[in-house]
């Protein structure tokens, strides 16, 4: 089944992209402004964040990231190389790696969290209206092409 779009279901999907990438901008400025590239600040978020009982090995934070595992291992070299975070060697295998955040790479991502939230709880109702609206919006309405539905519109 295809979608039918408007130029509203458009205006309201262009809008949501909108809201998201003013948050992501935000983000990423923020990042800069510690001296991270956007993927590093994820990158220790994503460990951090991680609800496992042993420290997360680098696969698992690939899988968060979207990313391949050579390039999470060469992300958290980098941030190993500024002391952000720590590679943990497992007790009983010691082939397994986990990595944990440093107390320097701790302070880092407080700070960045505390200005995230801040940020969502300005721009956040926004955004959550914009989806709203979008999921308010859009339907399946019958097999149409969509590319007809917008040249019709």
């Amino acid at each position: 089944m295809n979608w039918m779009l408007n130029r509203r279901d458009l205006r309201v999907l262009a809008d949501f992209r909108y809201q998201i990438r003013r948050f992501l901008r935000f983000s990423e400025q923020a990042a800069q402004a510690e001296g991270l590239e956007p993927q590093q600040h994820q990158f220790l978020l994503a460990i951090q964040a991680e609800t496992t009982s042993s420290p997360p090995a680098i696969g698992q934070i690939a899988d968060r990231l979207l990313t391949n595992h050579h390039s999470a291992v060469g992300m958290a070299d980098r941030l190993e190389e500024r002391g952000l975070l720590e590679r943990i060697r497992g007790e009983g295998d010691r082939r397994k790696v986990g990595l944990r955040l440093t107390l320097h790479g701790s302070e880092l991502l407080t700070r960045l969290s505390a200005l995230h939230h801040q940020e969502l709880r300005e721009s956040g109702p926004e955004l959550v209206a914009a989806l709203q609206e979008l999921l308010r919006g859009v339907s399946p309405e019958g097999d149409e092409n969509v590319a007809e539905a917008i040249k019709r519109d």
